[in-house]
C-alpha cells in the first residue's frame, strides 16, 4: 500500500447532481423543480408540518394544560439510609455505590418513607421533605441540603426556633401580671395598718 494508491471506500463518495446545465443533461431548464408554483421559487423551504400554506395541524389543535417541567429529583427514602453504618457521611457517591441512585450528577431528594434506624448519619442531598429532615435530626444526624424543594422544609428550623422563644406580647403580659400580684399584698397591708 502506497500513498498514491489510497482511495475512498466504494460508495462513500458520490458525484453531486448538477442542475440547470442544458436540455441534454436531463435536468436543464427548470432544474427538476417543475413549472410555476411556490415550490419552484427560490428561497422556498418546506419545514416540518408544512401543509401547502394552510394552517398547520399543530396550530389547529387546542392547547390545554401546561408543559413546564421542574427539577427532576432522584428519590431516596429514609429506609434506604439503613444500608449505611452509624456515623458515616451519605452523599451522592455513597448512594451510587450502594445502588440507591443511578446518577451522581443529578439532584437528590430525601423523602420520609420508612423508618431510620441508624444513628449519627451525615446526609448530603439537594432537597428533602419536612418529615425526612425531622427524622434525620431526631436520630442524632446532620442534614446538609443545597437546594430546598419544599418551602415548609426550608423554614423548618426557623419555625422551631420561633416556637422555642416566648412571644414578646406574652412576655409583656406575664410581667404585668407579676407586677399586679406584687402590688396587691402591699395594698392589703396598708388597709390593715389604717
Amino acid at each position: 500500500m502506497k500513498l498514491n494508491e489510497l482511495k475512498p471506500a466504494a460508495g462513500s463518495k458520490k458525484t453531486r447532481k448538477r442542475l440547470g446545465r442544458g436540455l441534454g443533461s436531463g435536468r436543464g431548464k427548470t432544474a427538476g423543480r417543475g413549472q410555476k408554483g411556490q415550490k419552484s421559487r427560490s428561497g422556498f423551504s418546506q419545514g416540518a408540518g408544512w401543509e401547502g400554506g394552510r394552517s398547520r395541524l399543530v396550530m389547529r389543535l387546542p392547547k390545554r394544560g401546561f408543559s413546564r417541567v421542574g427539577t427532576v429529583f432522584q428519590l431516596v427514602n429514609l429506609d434506604d439510609l439503613n444500608l449505611f453504618e452509624a456515623g458515616t457521611t451519605v452523599g451522592p457517591v455513597a448512594l451510587r455505590e450502594r445502588g440507591v441512585i443511578r446518577h451522581v450528577d443529578r439532584p437528590i431528594k430525601l423523602l420520609g418513607n420508612g423508618e431510620l434506624e441508624i444513628q449519627g448519619l451525615t446526609v448530603q442531598v439537594d432537597a428533602c421533605s419536612k418529615s425526612a429532615a425531622h427524622a434525620v435530626r431526631s436520630a442524632g444526624g446532620t442534614l446538609e441540603v443545597t437546594l430546598w424543594a419544599d418551602e415548609e422544609a426550608e423554614g423548618h428550623e426557623a419555625e422551631a426556633a420561633a416556637a422555642a422563644e416566648p412571644d414578646a406580647d406574652d412576655a409583656d403580659a406575664a410581667d404585668a401580671d407579676a407586677a399586679a400580684a406584687e402590688a396587691a399584698p402591699a395594698e392589703d397591708a396598708d388597709e390593715e395598718t389604717t
